[in-house]
């Protein structure tokens, strides 16, 4: 259903951008990004449940990382890097994951919000009324929300997914003195090393 909504949106996006200047035009374009959004968010929970997703693995510093995440949801999110550390991960699956944590934190907490690396360990922080029952109890489920609150419940279902194909541990919890705290722990990477040169040091070859 999601692939066959691509292309009347495609057309719909098209046409908006024929619209005259002014405040119309502004509604139409900003609710068709909605729905692209919303679409491409539903074909890659589709790929998640299909259980085919590939990782493409390579070693990254995981502080800059988490800045550059930050930076990128151009909303005010404070970096602290407690402990650096390097992990071996899906660099655009780890910027899709925190990046829909850092926006849950924004759409649905209240600032400050920090996002704290120690070590393989991201947490994200904000200081709102924290994580509805449900989701403490079963995770979170697509299309349930609290009532009242805006969006579909697929962010964070589709960062507990990606978290999932990386081998990442994501814990949803509330925080002792309030607000909501997302701990994604990666799994460690250690330097494998290089095997000595022949000649440097052990056993002489025998003769």
């Amino acid at each position: 259903m999601a692939h066959e909504l691509r292309t009347p949106l495609t057309g719909l996006s098209a046409a908006a951008e024929l619209l005259p200047p002014g405040r119309p035009a502004e509604m139409v374009r900003d609710r068709v990004r909605a729905m692209r959004a919303l679409t491409e968010d539903l074909l890659e929970i589709s790929r998640l449940d299909a259980r085919t997703e590939k990782v493409d693995l390579d070693v990254h510093a995981l502080g800059p990382l988490a800045e550059r995440v930050a930076r990128a949801s151009g909303m005010d999110a404070e970096v602290r890097i407690v402990r650096d550390a390097r992990v071996e991960t899906d660099k655009r699956r780890l910027e899709r994951v925190l990046g829909n944590l850092v926006a849950n934190a924004h759409k649905h907490g209240r600032p400050p919000v920090v996002v704290s690396v120690d070590g393989p360990v991201v947490t994200v922080r904000d200081h709102g009324p924290g994580y509805p029952a449900y989701v403490l109890e079963h995770g979170p489920q697509r299309f349930r929300t609290e009532s009242g609150s805006k969006g579909h419940g697929l962010g964070l279902t589709i960062a507990a997914g990606q978290a999932a194909v990386i081998g990442a541990e994501l814990v949803l919890a509330n925080a002792p003195d309030g607000g909501a705290e997302a701990r994604l722990t990666l799994p460690p990477y250690r330097d494998t090393p290089e095997p000595p040169a022949a000649g440097a040091g052990g056993d002489a070859p025998a003769r």
